[in-house]
């Protein structure tokens, strides 16, 4: 008969480690499945009205480049509003940017916006800028779809929005400033109001 003592540890394992553990584990599972609502309805609204001013701006220039120019500084002014209310929108709610969802919708949108980057750097070498319109109404569209799943509802619906106006430019339906008026200008403060009043800020 075999005697010797047993050398294996089976000290209990403390309760409140076990339970520590479970809970960062459901609230990682719960975070990752969320919809994130920290959109900034505000951000969208602020978007539209320096987007409608730079479309009037815009068709002031007498050059292409001048154009292109214009629209380059607003997408950088309203993605740098964006991202800093969508960031403290988030941040009132408890929740971050770059939690799992906020992630999600990012790397989603992010791969369509840098495609429109590359096809604008394309088209502005060969001279031929009048399609661009069109093109960066309906990448952003497709951008804005694919980030909403990962959002609130209206979301993607401002995304289909866009494809359609931007099809309608590049079909020769609809002038390219005003078509971009009204979707960087208009529909941003259509959906950021409802945003807004809906799910707050």
């Amino acid at each position: 008969m075999n005697n010797k003592p047993n050398t294996r540890s089976d000290s209990p394992v403390p309760l409140h480690g076990v339970a520590a553990d479970n809970l960062r584990f459901i609230r990682a599972t719960m975070e990752s499945a969320t919809a994130f609502t920290g959109v900034s309805g505000k951000g969208y609204v602020l978007a539209g009205l320096t987007a409608s001013v730079a479309a009037w701006i815009a068709a002031l220039q007498q050059t292409s480049t001048g154009w292109l120019l214009v629209w380059l500084l607003e997408a950088l002014l309203a993605a740098s509003v964006m991202l800093m209310l969508t960031s403290e929108k988030a941040r009132v709610q408890g929740k971050s940017l770059w939690s799992g969802s906020g992630r999600k919708l990012l790397f989603a949108f992010l791969p369509t916006m840098a495609v429109g980057a590359i096809v604008t750097l394309a088209f502005q070498l060969q001279g031929n800028t009048l399609l661009l319109s069109g093109l960066w109404l309906i990448l952003y569209g497709a951008a804005v779809m694919t980030a909403g799943a990962h959002s609130i509802k209206p979301i993607p619906v401002m995304g289909l929005l866009f494809i359609l106006l931007g099809s309608l430019q590049l079909l020769g339906l609809a002038p390219m400033n005003l078509s971009m008026g009204l979707g960087f200008g208009g529909l941003h403060v259509v959906f950021g109001i409802l945003i807004w009043r809906r799910h707050g800020g």
